[in-house]
């Protein structure tokens, strides 16, 4: 049997995940978003967040929220845009968050030095800009590092606490640096890449942390779970890699399913299953 073809690990009766960071606004799932869903509905994900990335995606991330009510919406401007990070276009995202009950979070934002497509000094800005609009909303802050480690930590520090709490969302660094983010009152979110069998660092850190800390996503369409490695992430998919994270518990799937959707749960105040 091919990898491709492995079967999808069963959720008991009963039971939810939440895929708790995609984006479902981008054209890749354009021809086929309902089966998306429903596929991933049928095997037990009772809840995805589609995450905003700048001011158009968090227009399309609400729109598809209000059409599916296992979906929840977040707004934000990601560092790859932090350039248009103008007071007008953070004074819209702020209004979109006000005015629409499916905004759960404020993000993607942070900072990536791997691509660099604003300057370091203009993502820091816009970062710590955006870190106050959301505390100012009450919302939990969904966060992007890409090493970017050093500098996301200390505008989290310099900036929190967060009393609403966050996700370091696709977490990239070793144990040590995801307890200084849990100190922070902020979760970890665990994607694909740990089924990879590269993925050591992020096996262990998905071992250790606790629990109640922990999240699972998909950052679909991208970064699909080895099984489908290097073909289009969807929120179905989430299950592979909670399934992942069980055997490296040495627990079950029922536990882990169980535990995140209740972490998902509280920190974007919402019942995704629950």
């Amino acid at each position: 049997m091919s990898k491709a073809r492995q079967p999808v690990p069963a959720i008991e009766n009963g039971m939810s995940i939440v895929d708790s960071h995609c984006h479902l606004d981008m054209a890749d799932y354009n021809n086929d978003l309902d089966l998306v869903l429903s596929r991933a509905l049928d095997h037990g994900v009772k809840g995805v967040v589609t995450i905003g990335i700048d001011l158009l995606s968090s227009h399309s991330a609400i729109d598809i929220a209000k059409q599916y009510n296992f979906v929840r919406a977040t707004v934000g401007i990601h560092p790859h845009e932090a350039a248009s990070a103008s007071k007008e276009n953070l004074d819209t995202i702020g209004v979109l968050a006000q005015q629409n009950k499916e905004v759960v979070g404020y993000g993607e934002i942070g900072l990536d030095y791997v691509k660099k497509y604003a300057a370091p000094h203009i993502q820091r800005t816009t970062f710590t800009n955006q870190l106050r609009l959301a505390k100012e909303l009450k919302l939990p802050i969904i966060i992007h590092d890409r090493e970017a480690h050093d500098d996301c930590l200390k505008l989290i520090r310099s900036e929190g606490p967060f009393d609403c709490g966050g996700i370091m969302h696709c977490f990239s660094g070793d144990l040590e640096f995801a307890k200084k983010i849990i100190d922070c009152n902020l979760h970890i979110s665990i994607p694909g890449i740990v089924t990879y069998k590269k993925a050591e660092s992020m096996q262990r850190v998905a071992a250790q942390i606790p629990l109640e800390r922990m999240l699972v996503e998909t950052d679909g369409p991208f970064l699909a779970p080895a099984p489908y490695r290097g073909k289009r992430n969807e929120p179905l998919f989430s299950i592979y890699t909670a399934d992942t994270i069980a055997r490296l518990r040495q627990t079950t799937l029922k536990e882990i399913a169980e535990q995140t959707t209740v972490n998902c749960c509280k920190l974007f105040n919402y019942r995704f299953g629950c």
